[in-house]
Formats: C-alpha cells, structure tokens, sequence
C-alpha cells in the first residue's frame, strides 16, 4: 500500500477510529485513570493535556497494551483490543513515540526506518536464510520505500548518519518517521516537543499538520507546551488526577474554569477573548 493512502478498515470515515468507554487502571490502591471515555476519527488530530501525575501516558499505555484496563473497553476500527499485547496492536495499525527519544542508537537514519517496515513482512524469516527470490525482491521494497519516506522528511542525505549524531530537532524528526514507517492509521505523540527551541516547535507544529493531512490518519498528542497543543490540536481531553475533567476545541478549553485551576493558570485563562 502507498504510504500516503491510509483507508479505515472498518470503511467508515465517519465512524471512530478509536473508542475507549470508562476505562479505569488501578495499580494496587492507587488509581491512575478513572473511569476515561474518549474516541477518536480516523482524521482527528487530538490533544490529551493535564499535570504531571494526571494519567496522560497511562492513557497511551492503555491503548498501546502496555497496560489492560482494570475495567472498561477500548475498540480500533470496531475491533476490542484490550488486554492485547503491544506487537498485535500495533500490528493493527496504532504506532507511538515517547517523551524520552527511543531511537535504535547503533543504527544509521536509514536502518532506524527499515526496521520498522519489518512489522508487515510478507516473506518469513525461513526465507531470509535461504534469501530467495521473493526475500531478495521484498528487500529492495523496503529499502527503495525507507528512501522515499526519509526524502519526505528531507533525511534522506542523512540515511548513512548515526542516529545519534542527528541534531535533537532531527531526531524528534526520525522518531516520527519510523513510527510512520510501521503505517498506522493512528499515531500517538508522548511530549514531542520536550527539549526543543521556539523554533524547532514552529517546525514540530507544521510537521504534525503535515504528517496528519499527507498520510491521512489520526494523531493524538501529549504535549505541555500549550502553544503547540492549542496551535494544532482540534479536540483536546483535559485528564487531573486520573479524571476527565473537560474536553472540547481549543477556545472552549482555555475558557474552562476547572482547567484554568488545574493546569492552565489564571493568566492563560485570562488571555483569551
């Protein structure tokens, strides 16, 4: 499939993408999400913001297997996937990136991205040892389609860098493009940008936009710069303390009063009108 032509698989744009219903994550007596509903289009670009400790990346473990709901329901594209481990889902079509960049460090840019087109491998592993004709047709596949994603991305003169020598906006950039890589419908950012300048943020927003509208899936984001999360996200959820305590656009959001005390502050309540 074309990297730029994502299709639901359920056939229905209008119908959510993903769905989770009063979902709870209890760890011994301590609860860290409490009973948390939201769904997502398969064209969403969704915000999840809160304080630190308020249940944000447990919400992304949640939905990626790392962690099975104490109770509640998470579908993708109308199948249950809870309590599924991590490479199945992912394997459906669900791709994340973390806080702490996760790059395969002893990789170049271009195997770091040729790792990932592995998760949809037509050929078995049997055939990489004999490396028959159709292993041998599939590789080149993979390395002419790593090529075609990194000349996307403007990394392609990079494909034989390490990947720690990249600049830290460029391996932001490289986490994306191997999650990409994987071809989800729905892409999950943890804190993307964590540790950046005003204007690798100004670059981070347009390639979000960019990543949503060329690859035609949905994105959902933790972040705490509100800029960022209020210059792109169209529906944003608002977790404190593991509950939900609003959701809506970016204007109804800064306007909330239970966000302005629990995140926000006064003054960025204050600065909309």
């Amino acid at each position: 499939m074309p990297l730029a032509t994502q299709v639901p698989a359920n056939g229905h744009a209008d119908a959510p993408l993903l769905a989770l219903q009063d979902c709870t994550v209890r760890f011994g007596g301590l609860t860290a999400v409490k009973e948390f509903s939201a769904s997502i289009g398969p064209r969403d670009l969704v915000g999840l913001i809160g304080p630190n400790g308020a249940g944000k990346t447990t919400c992304f473990n949640l939905i990626t297997g790392v962690y099975a709901p104490t109770s509640g329901a998470i579908t993708f594209a109308g199948r249950p996937i809870q309590g599924d481990k991590p490479h199945r889902i992912a394997a459906l079509g669900i791709s994340r990136t973390f806080q702490n960049i996760r790059l395969f460090g002893s990789l170049s840019v271009f195997d770091n991205v040729r790792a990932s087109f592995n998760l949809r491998r037509r050929t078995s592993p049997a055939s990489a040892l004999l490396r028959g004709r159709a292993f041998r047709s599939e590789e080149k596949e993979i390395e002419d389609r790593t090529m075609e994603i990194l000349e996307i991305f403007h990394l392609h003169r990079q494909r034989d860098a390490d990947c720690r020598s990249l600049a830290y906006g460029d391996q932001r950039r490289l986490e994306i493009v191997r999650a990409l890589a994987t071809q989800p419908r729905l892409l999950l950012l943890d804190e993307p940008a964590a540790g950046m300048n005003p204007t690798e943020k100004d670059e981070l927003m347009r390639l979000i936009r960019f990543v949503r509208d060329k690859f035609q899936i949905a994105v959902l984001l933790v972040e705490h710069d509100m800029k960022v999360v209020m210059g792109i996200c169209e529906h944003i959820h608002v977790l404190d303390h593991g509950h939900k305590i609003a959701e809506g656009n970016p204007v109804e959001i800064c306007r909330n009063p239970k966000v302005i005390e629990a995140y926000l502050g006064d003054e960025a309540g204050a600065g909309k009108n």
